[in-house]
């Protein structure tokens, strides 16, 4: 008679019967065959040559590059053997290269080896180009560095306000003469309703702001109201000459932000710089999907396999652990993409560091290819009023962060962030009870004009994280524009990826593009 002890032995090594459609080592085989078949994909998909304005050959004194960092002469002109080795090390990729890159002083560069990281989901970072961006020399650049200098001037004018105020009208009147503006327009003119605004159709309805950076978002047991730290009015910084080239030279600020005491809802540019200048990678969009699952059935995408199953229902796929993961995964993939195209190809330089440019061109230092319809503009006579300098006035004490500007990394993880919303929920559905915010931003009113839909807030909140940069002036507009592009077809290539490992009857996904066209997958 066999003991106890036997019995259990024999029942923990006998073999469990696997159940399933495909087991053991053909589904091994087919799991290959996806990750294959997605890797074939990528590497038949045509690759996209990168294209450049120019600007660091044409000046042999980089004055139309990224130099942030690295040692300057008193004019902001940076050594150029330094900059030279920093192209030696983005050219050779080798770590010691890196190690032996001069700097100015404490402050590092952030992270350029990112730029060759390898990715095992959706395209390669080398894989998307981009158009250059503006020449510092072209009249499109001049009209994005004077919008920038109007940011400034007018950070403190809540939104709610903009269409009472003479300086917003001034700065609307003065943007329409640029020839080359490409900011949101009615009738050829900027005026306050388009004035800072993103370029899709529904940036320019409702409130400034999108819902999904205004409404409570629920947060497991709890419910965050979106109240944040904001900075005081008149908390500009780097108009100092001195203070501005000892930032460049990579000195740690003297002064620091001086933040308001209350917590405010955004109503204003400052909020909303001060918002991009605390938040995560995918804050933004991580709080959307929150607010939009709590909206329920009615508000997920009509191709979702379960939202007609009687006895089912998604979680793990077409679930809200799904959808939540795809929104949080796209982020790492956008920023590897846009710090390709930052460190390796464009390598744009900072708006604080033209502003330095001009200011050195205006009182007669240096020369410089600053395009007279710049010059012609009535913000550098009002910045020189308030500021004593010509010097771009920045929101953050820091001023910009140490690498370059195009394309805005928060615009590319906007661009993802909003493309894996939309593919999972119904960009038509209508968001209920929308409010807009008070002029002193500590409370929310109800907002009862147009209705405001999931697909136009997405599209809209993506212009919000990546225009609230150069609200901050630390960005130009076609970083943000741009940037979103990217990040957006980033995650139109992620979701190409994972369109195979579904085991549901699951037809496709099918999203408006942020230019408004549709695309299917």
């Amino acid at each position: 008679m066999k003991n106890i002890d036997d019995f259990f032995n024999e029942f923990i090594d006998s073999n469990c019967e696997e159940l399933g459609p495909v087991r053991g080592r053909v589904r091994q085989e087919k799991a290959y065959q996806i990750k294959m078949k997605a890797a074939d994909n990528h590497l038949r998909t045509s690759r996209s040559e990168p294209t450049c304005n120019d600007d660091e050959q044409r000046f042999a004194n980089k004055i139309g590059s990224y130099t942030k960092g690295l040692p300057h002469n008193k004019y902001g002109e940076v050594d150029t053997p330094a900059y030279d080795a920093l192209i030696k090390a983005l050219n050779s990729g080798l770590p010691r290269d890196f190690e032996s890159i001069p700097l100015g002083s404490e402050l590092k560069l952030t992270n350029p080896q990112a730029a060759y990281a390898y990715n095992l989901v959706g395209p390669d970072s080398h894989q998307i180009a981009i158009p250059a961006p503006p020449s510092i020399r072209s009249t499109w650049h001049a009209s994005e560095m004077a919008e920038l200098y109007w940011r400034a001037l007018t950070r403190d004018i809540p939104f709610n306000d903009y269409n009472r105020s003479k300086l917003i009208h001034e700065a609307s009147k003065d943007l329409t003469k640029f020839s080359n503006f490409k900011g949101p327009k009615t009738s050829l003119h900027v005026t306050p309703k388009t004035i800072f605004r993103g370029d899709t159709k529904s940036d320019l309805t409702g409130p400034l702001i999108s819902q999904f950076l205004l409404l409570d978002i629920p947060y497991g047991n709890n419910t965050l109201k979106q109240r944040y730290r904001t900075t005081i009015k008149g908390d500009d910084h780097l108009t100092e000459y001195k203070s501005w080239l000892n930032v460049q030279n990579g000195h740690k600020p003297t002064k620091k932000n001086k933040c308001d005491r209350r917590y405010r809802y955004i109503r204003s540019a400052r909020d909303l710089a001060e918002w991009v200048h605390r938040d995560f990678s995918f804050q933004a969009f991580l709080n959307a999907c929150l607010i939009l699952l709590k909206y329920g059935d009615e508000a997920i995408d009509s191709n979702n396999p379960y939202l007609n199953s009687k006895t089912q229902g998604g979680f793990i796929t077409f679930g809200a652990a799904h959808i939540l993961d795809m929104v949080t995964r796209a982020a790492r993939s956008a920023l590897e993409s846009s710090w390709y195209q930052k460190w390796l190809v464009h390598r744009r330089l900072r708006p604080e560091e033209y502003g330095g440019l001009v200011h050195n061109y205006l009182v007669g230092h240096t020369l410089a290819p600053i395009h007279e319809e710049l010059l012609e503009s009535k913000a550098l006579q009002y910045t020189e009023e308030t500021f004593g300098t010509y010097l771009l006035p920045v929101a953050y004490a820091e001023g910009c962060p140490t690498h370059p500007a195009y394309p805005a990394g928060h615009a590319c993880i906007a661009g993802a962030g909003i493309t894996m919303l939309k593919a999972f929920f119904n960009e038509d559905f209508v968001i209920p009870e929308p409010v807009i915010p008070s002029p002193d931003g500590l409370s929310l009113n109800s907002y009862k004009q147009s209705p405001l839909t999931i697909g136009g807030e997405l599209n809209k909140l993506a212009s919000n994280i990546a225009l609230g940069r150069d609200a901050a002036g630390v960005h130009w507009r076609t970083d943000g524009t741009e940037g979103i592009k990217l990040g957006e077809q980033v995650a139109l290539n992620i979701l190409k990826d994972y369109k195979e490992t579904f085991n549901e009857q699951f037809s496709h996904f099918k999203i408006t593009k942020y230019n408004g066209t549709t695309v299917t997958i």
